[in-house]
């Protein structure tokens, strides 16, 4: 079951009570908001069953290969998508992360999405709509995702979690402020109590690095593309914390004095360069070292 959302849910519900399904959605938003969980439970609704996905003939999940989609895997989905169902009553399909089609991808998809053939129901699901050809765009139903409430979080977690995994980590609001509206984060920080002390980590050797030099700050460049970490959470991280210093800065609130001298444009600045480079970081053949240069210059 998905957390919040209710909506989305709701516009889902109806359209299927009236018999208006599109052939194609588009749900988007960032990332951990549970968009491919509703996507799953929309297409049990649609079938009215809870059907197992891993082996079902009639639904196909496409998923991205060394951070791309490609061509191949579009044909094959068109292929599968043309074939009349076998168990279910709608053949039915979720493209996670579809911003990482390559061009040929969409051009490929964009012919089943002019001419959709049969009862077949396609859910993309994306944080980045904008990387989605703009013909593409306009040819499914567009489907807004946004931050749960805490309550809701805290509420969901408390009622399903089992003991023992409640036993595991604490349900704290440390947790649900970390999260930022994200139940797929508060999960993993809960069922991975060791996540929040690395993310601390984080944040400790971001607030070294804007007090040290130039060389120090491309050393642990280097540092951090040896060590193969998965630079999109680390930016996640920094990106989260900026904004939590830009929100107590409008507040008056007591931040870290080692960002005292922060500006409002300064602060600004960092975080339009951390959510550009994360979004080059979700492309293909972004350079990395470059990419990390140039925010350690901006620090």
């Amino acid at each position: 079951m998905f957390i919040g959302h209710q909506n989305q849910w709701n516009f889902l519900k109806r359209s299927v009570a009236l018999n208006r399904i599109s052939h194609a959605y588009l749900f988007c938003g960032q990332e951990h908001l549970g968009k491919k969980t509703l996507a799953s439970q929309f297409i049990n609704l649609i079938n009215n069953q809870e059907i197992r996905k891993d082996c079902n003939p009639d639904f196909i999940l496409i998923e991205p290969q060394n951070n791309e989609i490609k061509v191949s895997q579009i044909r094959e989905l068109i292929w599968r998508l043309s074939l009349k169902p076998v168990i279910l009553l709608f053949k039915s399909a979720i493209i996670n992360d579809a911003h990482l089609m390559n061009q040929e991808a969409q051009t490929a998809l964009l012919k089943t999405l002019e001419e959709p053939k049969g009862k077949t129901v396609l859910v993309l699901i994306t944080e980045y709509p904008g990387m989605l050809f703009p013909t593409i765009l306009s040819r499914v139903t567009k489907i807004k995702f946004y931050p749960v409430k805490k309550k809701e979080i805290k509420d969901y977690l408390k009622e399903n979690l089992s003991f023992n995994q409640r036993k595991k980590g604490k349900l704290s609001e440390e947790i649900l402020e970390k999260s930022l509206g994200r139940p797929g984060v508060a999960i993993d920080f809960l069922l991975n109590p060791k996540k929040i002390d690395e993310e601390e980590k984080m944040i400790e050797e971001l607030i070294r690095l804007k007090d040290s030099n130039l060389a120090f700050r491309f050393q642990y460049i280097k540092s951090l593309l040896d060590k193969k970490i998965n630079l999109k959470e680390i930016f996640d991280i920094w990106l989260k914390y900026f904004r939590n210093v830009l929100l107590s800065k409008i507040k008056k609130d007591s931040i870290s004095a080692s960002l005292n001298n922060y500006s409002f444009s300064k602060l600004k600045n960092i975080i339009r360069l951390l959510e550009k480079i994360e979004f080059l970081l979700s492309k293909t053949r972004v350079n990395q070292r470059l990419a990390l240069e140039i925010l350690m210059l901006e620090l």
